[in-house]
């Protein structure tokens, strides 16, 4: 079994969510084996980003992703499932991945000028 940590961006996901919903979003990642991550079969997937490999968990409405740090899960990012911000970050798309966790009008200034 993996200790889990959370970045400030996935704390404030969280956070949002009631306790009931916290513990249900959480309840796969925590159950996550050595094995698991060393074949991952759906719902998790891994995939290779700045030279490091990320784990993407499906649970219900979100998508954790994460890194392995020893005997840790350091979760990098919870992301909406059908968010722009998820899309992007499973398609590698060019976008910086600190503009990729803003929330405020800049990031969607942002994706409105690539339109243009």
């Amino acid at each position: 079994m993996y200790q889990v940590t959370f970045s400030s961006q996935a704390m404030h996901e969280l956070n949002r969510l009631d306790p009931l919903a916290q513990l249900d979003s959480i309840n796969p990642l925590t159950a996550l084996k050595a094995a698991d991550l060393a074949h991952p079969r759906e719902p998790l997937g891994s995939f290779r980003r700045a030279n490091k490999t990320l784990y993407r968990l499906r649970s219900g409405d979100f998508r954790f992703y994460f890194d392995v740090q020893g005997e840790t899960l350091h979760v990098d990012y919870i992301l909406h499932r059908n968010s722009l911000e998820d899309f992007l970050l499973r398609n590698k798309l060019p976008v910086s991945e600190q503009q990729l966790v803003e929330q405020d009008s800049k990031f969607w200034k942002y994706l409105e000028g690539l339109t243009k």
